[in-house]
């Protein structure tokens, strides 16, 4: 059966990238691997097996084109609330808080914020389904 192990997003600058993963998820370096045009660094937590990995194309200069295909990521927190005055007081400008109702029901309480590349990263309320 296949196991989900990882997802992939091209950066233009490595050390901005780790960074940000660090200070937004706690996110740190498992694994760097460097060829001769481009690295390879997985970035992981204690939370989860699954990994980030983030792909640096040398000698880029120009900032990737996202285009209208690409979703977000996801991760789930324990106080979503919480993390969102995190995030803030770091200055890495976190959306609004949102909370997703369906007749009348609480789907989800998530807000958006993005990586120093434009990557969208939904931050969701650990609860339900997205556990």
């Amino acid at each position: 059966m296949a196991k989900m192990i990882h997802s992939m997003v091209r950066v233009l600058d490595e050390k901005r990238s780790v960074e940000f993963y660090r200070q937004a998820f706690s996110l740190a370096v498992v694994d760097r691997l460097d060829f001769e045009t481009f690295t390879l660094i997985y970035l992981s937590n204690l939370d989860t097996p699954f990994e980030l990995e983030l792909t640096v194309n040398k000698g880029r200069t120009e900032p990737y084109s996202l285009g209208d295909g690409y979703g977000h990521l996801a991760v789930s927190v324990g106080d979503v609330d919480a993390e969102h005055t995190r995030l803030t007081s770091l200055g890495l400008n976190p959306g609004k808080l949102v909370d997703f109702d369906q007749d009348g029901r609480k789907m989800a309480r998530f807000f958006f914020i993005s990586d120093p590349d434009g990557y969208k990263i939904e931050v969701l309320q650990r609860a339900g389904r997205y556990l």
